[in-house]
């Protein structure tokens, strides 16, 4: 009936992240740290929060001023990607001192990637302070969250199809604004609170 053609834009909003973090579930992943000591480790808090994640630590990491401290050990990530591969849905990598200097987590993103194919999560996509701990948790998180929401942003699109929309389809972020479904499949913690953002604006538009 061409009701479909007039479709210019779908917004989705979801409580899969909310609900996930409030109820502690979330897909089995790796947490690569990179010049991290066990202090470090035991600061991020990752064991106490996903009891049975696996955590990997790795040589390298820079200094404060971005210098980097250790070689990142290449061979030790690739040994890790072939323990794990068939075990984890996603890997999640945080460096010391990343955000003065990322390379080390770019280059630990790209071997995993080269060498298993999974979707890979780095601290400094998602946050830009100092605390490695603290990043470290937020990389894992997130990575916990990418296959749920990639399954309902598939369910979605297979949806649109169906219906013959060929409209954008866009996801509402925790701060009510929309980005594009694909871009969310990798960050998925940028949609903890998407449904009461959601209710918020639309609650506001009426």
């Amino acid at each position: 009936d061409g009701a479909a053609a007039n479709v210019k834009l779908v917004s989705v909003s979801t409580t899969l992240a909310t609900n996930a973090v409030v109820e502690g579930h979330g897909s089995p992943v790796c947490v690569v740290l990179v010049g991290f000591d066990e202090t470090m480790v035991q600061r991020s808090g990752l064991a106490t929060a996903f009891p049975g994640l696996v955590i990997e630590r790795v040589a390298g990491g820079h200094d404060h001023n971005g210098g980097e401290v250790a070689k990142l050990d290449a061979d030790a990530i690739r040994a890790i990607a072939a323990k794990h591969k068939g075990a984890v849905e996603a890997f999640a990598v945080a460096s010391q001192f990343a955000v003065r200097n990322p390379a080390h987590e770019h280059a630990a993103r790209d071997l995993l990637i080269e060498q298993t194919g999974l979707p890979v999560t780095i601290s400094t996509e998602l946050a830009s302070a100092l605390d490695a701990p603290r990043r470290a948790l937020t990389a894992a998180l997130n990575a916990r969250l990418i296959s749920r929401i990639t399954t309902l942003i598939d369910a979605v699109e297979t949806a649109m199809q169906r219906f013959g929309i060929a409209a954008p389809l866009m996801i509402t972020k925790g701060d009510g604004s929309l980005a594009l479904a694909k871009s969310v499949a990798l960050r998925p913690i940028e949609t903890v609170l998407s449904g009461p953002a959601a209710s918020l604006v639309g609650a506001a538009s009426l």
